[in-house]
């Protein structure tokens, strides 16, 4: 067998983004063998422009990187912080430090691919997969092409399953012989202070490895129940997982294995798992994903201007638009930074179809507002309920909020987050009359009958017909 090369002098560094894990992290695990590392996160909001961190990825970034900093002073090491354009930065940064390669993991956003080809001009970059169960754009049709539909996506995906098994954390990284400098977290103010609105998701969350961890933990013990407890707002059976993933504190790798074989319902949950795999490969092939609607009727959609629509809008955003279950999850959203599953669907076909507002900004306020706002899942997401989307639900089907939140018996829900209505019984939470409905809960901005007729006539129109 022959030698292993000898470890470099160089450093090696290891340019982190949504990967801030060390387990299963494959950057930290090939640099690692190399010789020192320099463990470096730049804020480059430039790339993005407007798809910049909104406020509560920001809030949950501070924490993060806090968290990750931790563990790698545990190892010996530290993370270093830069800001500004990521090719200008880490290309300084080599040239500073004498590092001849850089590590890191592929990512699928247009504004990183585009950042990974500039810093690829200036350095030496070797990029590895692992944020997701497949490399985006591994999982063709059988004449080779990216798949469009999720359905045949995820069944063509389980062929190429299991993911590889998740390997541990480096047991150490070397240091440089000299640190480079560093701003500090505090430098970067990405915490709310004038005024702190992130109390609600400071009880909720715990941002880094250890937190994503403990959910996983949790999670493992209902897994097999997920079909059954998913769409139920008020028993809640999602993992919590998705900021966790989003950041890449955990990989999807490591969740796959850990409760594959739970049995039940599982497999439903595994492919909620895929759907993020499918939303990059969505992005792969559609780089504007979030800003342009993928179906032509749409070009053409009659939105509602003006006034009284930027007045529903705010009235949206607040949860003050009247419909309960719409009002429950906007203000949960706005106190923790999620908001379940069932109900974004329901508060964003409520936008949509009964307020007959533009889908895109939607779009922008939750990737402002959600800690797990996610460029590829957000837009597909926000596209299939619109049914603009290259795979999407018919903008025809247009959901009943009230009868939603009955169904799906989200009365628990609604008395924790919109607490005038705590004393309306079940019968009449959902929808309350006249005669229940309190004098400080906003009445309806639309009736649901009148905002499925005008919808439909602006589908008509749309169509030109």
């Amino acid at each position: 067998m022959p030698a292993s090369p000898a470890p470099s002098s160089h450093p090696t560094i290891v340019w982190l983004r949504r990967d801030l894990r060390l387990c299963n992290q494959p950057a930290f695990a090939e640099a690692a063998g190399k010789g020192p590392v320099i463990p470096v996160y730049v804020l480059d909001d430039e790339a993005a422009r407007h798809h910049a961190m909104g406020g509560a990825s920001r809030w949950w970034l501070h924490h993060s990187l806090d968290s990750l900093d931790k563990a790698l002073r545990a190892k010996g090491s530290r993370l270093i912080l830069r800001k500004g354009r990521s090719e200008t930065v880490l290309a300084s940064l080599a040239e500073e430090t004498g590092a001849r390669e850089i590590h890191a993991v592929h990512h699928y956003e247009p504004w990183w691919r585009n950042a990974e080809k500039a810093v690829a001009k200036a350095v030496t970059l070797r990029l590895h997969h692992g944020n997701y169960l497949a490399p985006p754009g591994s999982i063709t049709t059988g004449a080779g092409t990216p798949f469009k539909i999720y359905t045949p996506f995820w069944r063509a995906m389980r062929e190429h399953m299991p993911p590889p098994q998740p390997h541990d954390p480096p047991a150490k990284l070397d240091a440089p012989a000299h640190w480079p400098k560093s701003d500090t977290l505090d430098d970067w103010k990405l915490l709310p202070s004038k005024p702190d609105w992130a109390g609600g998701m400071k009880k909720t969350w715990q941002p880094g490895e250890a937190g994503a961890a403990k959910h996983l933990d949790a999670f493992v013990e209902e897994a097999s129940r997920y079909e059954a407890q998913r769409n139920l707002p008020s028993v809640d059976g999602s993992s919590m997982l998705s900021p966790h993933l989003h950041f890449g504190e955990i990989s999807p790798a490591q969740v796959w294995h850990a409760v594959a074989d739970e049995g039940g319902s599982v497999n439903t949950f595994l492919g909620e798992v895929a759907w993020r795999d499918y939303a990059q490969n969505v992005i792969l092939q559609f780089p504007d994903y979030a800003t342009r609607s993928a179906r032509d009727p749409f070009g053409a959609f009659p939105w509602r201007t003006g006034q009284a629509a930027d007045a529903d809008l705010q009235a949206w955003q607040q949860g003050r638009t009247g419909y309960p279950i719409v009002d429950a999850g906007m203000r949960q959203l706005w106190a923790t930074g999620w908001m379940h599953n069932r109900v974004r669907m329901i508060a964003a076909s409520f936008l949509i179809k009964h307020l007959l507002i533009d889908w895109r900004e939607g779009e922008r306020w939750f990737w402002d507002t959600l800690v797990d706002a996610d460029y590829g899942s957000n837009a597909v997401n926000w596209q299939w309920v619109t049914g603009s989307g290259i795979d999407a639900n018919m903008f025809p089907r247009i959901m009943a909020p009230l009868s939603q939140s009955e169904k799906f018996d989200a009365a628990g829900y609604i008395r924790e987050w919109v607490p005038e209505l705590a004393k309306l019984s079940d019968a009449e939470i959902h929808d309350p009359s006249d005669m229940f409905r309190p004098k400080n809960y906003p009445p309806k901005l639309i009736d649901h009958r009148e905002a499925r007729e005008r919808a439909l006539a602006a589908w008509r129109t749309a169509k030109g017909g």
